[in-house]
C-alpha cells in the first residue's frame, strides 16, 4: 500500500501541467437542456473541485491500486471519465485496455492528459453518450464516480446501470459496488444564524420573507462530528451490481433519536461507498 506522500505524488503526476486546461468548442445557441448539462462538465472548475476532494479521489485511487490483481490484464470501462483520472489509475494498476467515456468536451483535455502521461496505448478516450457509443469488447470492470448530491441528485447511476447491463461481462466487477445513504440531526445555532437570520436585515433592507424559502433549500457543506446530536439512520442501501432503475424511486420512513437535550437545527445526509 502507498503512503500519503506517494499518493500525493501520483495525483500530481497525473494532473495537467501549467495550470488549468482550456475548454474548446463551448456552448452553442441551439443546445438542448441536456446539452447544457453535459457541457457544464467541460469546464475545469467542477473537475478541479472533484480532484481536490482528497477523501473521494484517494479512496478511488486506493481501491484501484491496492487491488491491482483485479485489474491486471483486464478491460475496464470508465463511465463519465472527466479528466481521465480513474482511467489512469486503472492503467497504472495493470489494465490491458481502458475505455474512458464522457459526453462533455472535457474529453479533449482527457486525451491530452492521457498522452502526456504516456498511457495512450492503454487508455482510449471516447466522446459520446453511453447509450449511443460502441465498444470493441465487453469489459471485466466498470469504474465510475457517479454519485451526486444526496447520492442521487444529478447522479449518473442510470448511466452506470445501462453500462453494466450492456457492456459488463457476467461476473464482472463494479467500482464501487455498494453505497449507503444515512441521515442524522445536528446542532449548529451559529450556522443557522448565518444562513437564516441573515435575511432579516440585509444592508438595512428587510428581506425576512425569504427566510422560509431558504429553509426549503438543501445545502452542501462540511459538518464537524461534534455537531451531530442524534443517532444515524440508514435510509437506503444500493447494490450497484443488481439495482434496477425503478428501484431508485422509493420512500424510506425514518426516525432519529437525540443523544442529548439540545436543539436540532438541521438534518444531514451523507454517503458511505464500498469497493
Amino acid at each position: 500500500m502507498m503512503d500519503r506522500l506517494e499518493q500525493a505524488k501520483l495525483l500530481e503526476d497525473l494532473l495537467p501541467e501549467n495550470g488549468h486546461p482550456k475548454v474548446h468548442e463551448d456552448a452553442h445557441m441551439d443546445m438542448s437542456s441536456a446539452d447544457y448539462y453535459f457541457n457544464s462538465y467541460a469546464h475545469f472548475g467542477i473537475h478541479e473541485e472533484m480532484l481536490r476532494d482528497e477523501v473521494r479521489t484517494e479512496s478511488y485511487m486506493r481501491a484501484i491500486l491496492d487491488n491491482a490483481a483485479c485489474f491486471s490484464g483486464k478491460a475496464v470501462l470508465d463511465v463519465g471519465c472527466g479528466t481521465g483520472i480513474l482511467s489512469m489509475f486503472a492503467a497504472r494498476a495493470g489494465a490491458r485496455a481502458v475505455y474512458a467515456v464522457d459526453c462533455s468536451k472535457i474529453v479533449d483535455q482527457a486525451r491530452e492528459i492521457v498522452r502526456k502521461n504516456g498511457m495512450e496505448n492503454v487508455v482510449t478516450v471516447i466522446e459520446g453518450k453511453m447509450e449511443e457509443i460502441e465498444l470493441p469488447e465487453k469489459v471485466d470492470i466498470i469504474i465510475s464516480e457517479w454519485m451526486g448530491y444526496f447520492l442521487f441528485y444529478e447522479s449518473m447511476l442510470d448511466t452506470v446501470i445501462y453500462a453494466r447491463d450492456r457492456f459488463l461481462k457476467p461476473g464482472g466487477l463494479l467500482f464501487p459496488n455498494e453505497t449507503k445513504l444515512y441521515i442524522c440531526g445536528i446542532e449548529d445555532g451559529k450556522y443557522k444564524s448565518y444562513k437564516y437570520d441573515f435575511w432579516g436585515d440585509v444592508y438595512g433592507v428587510d428581506m425576512s420573507h425569504i427566510k422560509n424559502i431558504a429553509l426549503t433549500e438543501p445545502l452542501v457543506d462540511i459538518v464537524n462530528p461534534e455537531q451531530v446530536s442524534t443517532d444515524r439512520v440508514e435510509l437506503l442501501t444500493v447494490d450497484i451490481s443488481t439495482v434496477k432503475k425503478e428501484d431508485l424511486a422509493c420512500v424510506s420512513p425514518f426516525r432519529v433519536k437525540s443523544w442529548r437535550a439540545d436543539s436540532c437545527h438541521a438534518l444531514v445526509c451523507y454517503v458511505d461507498v464500498t469497493f
